[in-house]
């Protein structure tokens, strides 16, 4: 952009005639999004954007007008079988952001008072997370995963790290046994990196589904068991697609949370000279939130909103980043440190952001304190950013330190890792991954 009083295309974007709407899904959105935001907002509030080659959708970008529809459930609607281009088959049924916007009968996709009935759910399943033993987890987990790299003196932070820990620490709240629990992880890295999404997802969900069976027969002391016997009575199906929404929702986001984070420590002096990792967390939650974009909802009936015109069915989201952003450039500050949307607001607000800032002030001060002079082992420059309209995430996040012994466990043999989603098949029931590896862990 050479002024934002000028309404120029970034680099790499086809959007140069009026009417033509703003990829989403390019290298080039994913390296300067904010770019694309200060073109968006010459739209207005809102802006025509592609999700994907052929899913068209429109971005609320400015923050008074994402808070106006996250808190009008009356006027926008989550339940995506609302979604007109859906319904007239416009969507190919290959997209690879399908599995993050069509319907599934969870508190996520519904409205009104089977909202609400599935949402208590869920919230009182949560709050019998005691953070004593949250805690725990994620300290057991860490330890492990950073037994893994410590003595090489080089790690991929991103992948080795901030990735595998909150996969670790939901399929242990979940309850989930070695077998399941690898495909779980396949699943969800699946959809979410867009590799063979549709393999993906049916794995997680074959995954989910046995999981719900054996917790049926064998309820424990997990959210799985507790979401199983909340008055709600959720049946298997309902049970099968909240697990996919928590155990997605909360890895997902969680492994861009931490990278995000760690990336602002290791690069910004202010930060990492101090240690104020609560103020780095804020920061990242205002600036680079894990979910950039999303939030689906559904106008009822054609109608104008922020000035702009709508029609009954159009796919609306909110743009989280571009919302805060919008904020920041208005009040010429953030004001209240957490009043930024990267939890999103209103009836659909994130049921768990307490939990998630634990898990991440806890991972990284484990890392730090294991490896306390860690630096980033590649210019800042050089590192890119995942592609994909939803996430703000890194693709790598290179470090070096000072070898550390570790004070326990040991490297996975090769043959117990879990094969990657790029090869578009699950991990092999005979063969051990990376949930396994961890189990078997714990016992020595």
């Amino acid at each position: 952009m050479t002024s934002e009083d000028t309404p120029v295309p970034p680099p790499g974007c086809p959007a140069h005639g009026s009417g033509e709407r703003i990829p989403m899904y390019t290298p080039e959105f994913a390296a300067d999004p904010q770019a694309y935001y200060a073109y968006m907002r010459h739209h207005g509030a809102m802006a025509p954007v592609e999700l994907a080659p052929g899913v068209e959708a429109t971005l609320v970008t400015d923050y008074a007008a994402a808070l106006d529809l996250l808190h009008n459930p009356g006027d926008f609607r989550k339940d995506a079988r609302r979604w007109r281009a859906f319904n007239e088959g416009v969507i190919s049924p290959y997209s690879p952001v399908l599995p993050l916007l069509v319907h599934r009968p969870n508190c996520m996709f519904s409205d009104g008072a089977e909202h609400l009935r599935l949402r208590q759910a869920v919230t009182e399943t949560f709050a019998r997370v005691d953070s004593h033993r949250l805690s725990e987890s994620v300290d057991r987990i860490a330890r492990y995963l950073l037994a893994q790299f410590s003595a090489r003196g080089s790690a991929d932070l991103l992948n080795d790290y901030a990735k595998q820990l909150p996969l670790f620490v939901f399929n242990e709240l979940f309850g989930c046994p070695a077998e399941i629990g690898d495909r779980v992880m396949f699943g969800i890295s699946g959809i979410f990196d867009g590799v063979n999404a549709e393999k993906a997802n049916e794995v997680l969900f074959q995954a989910v589904s046995e999981l719900v069976a054996l917790k049926r027969t064998r309820p424990d002391d997990d959210v799985t068991s507790w979401l199983m016997r909340h008055p709600a009575r959720l049946n298997d199906q309902e049970m099968a697609h909240h697990l996919v929404l928590l155990l997605g929702a909360g890895a997902e986001p969680l492994r861009n949370l931490i990278g995000n984070t760690l990336h602002l420590l290791l690069t910004d002096d202010r930060y990492a000279q101090s240690g104020l990792l609560e103020e780095a967390l804020d920061d990242t939650l205002w600036r680079n939130p894990p979910m950039s974009n999303y939030a689906p909802h559904y106008p009822v009936r054609d109608m104008e909103f922020a000035g702009q015109k709508l029609k009954s069915g159009d796919l609306v989201l909110v743009g989280f980043q571009a919302a805060n952003a919008a904020s920041a450039r208005s009040t010429s500050g953030q004001g209240s440190n957490r009043a930024h949307l990267a939890w999103s607001a209103g009836p659909h607000a994130c049921p768990s952001k307490e939990p998630a800032r634990l898990i991440t002030l806890a991972a990284i001060e484990h890392l730090f304190n294991e490896l306390p002079d860690i630096e980033l082992a590649v210019p800042e420059e050089s590192l890119t950013w995942r592609p994909g309209p939803f996430n703000r995430a890194l693709a790598g996040l290179p470090a070096r330190f000072t070898p550390a012994t570790p004070r326990r466990g040991a490297q996975p043999q090769p043959s117990q890792q879990a094969q990657s989603p790029a090869t578009g098949t699950a991990p092999a029931r005979e063969r051990g991954g990376l949930w396994s590896s961890f189990l078997t862990w714990l016992k020595t």
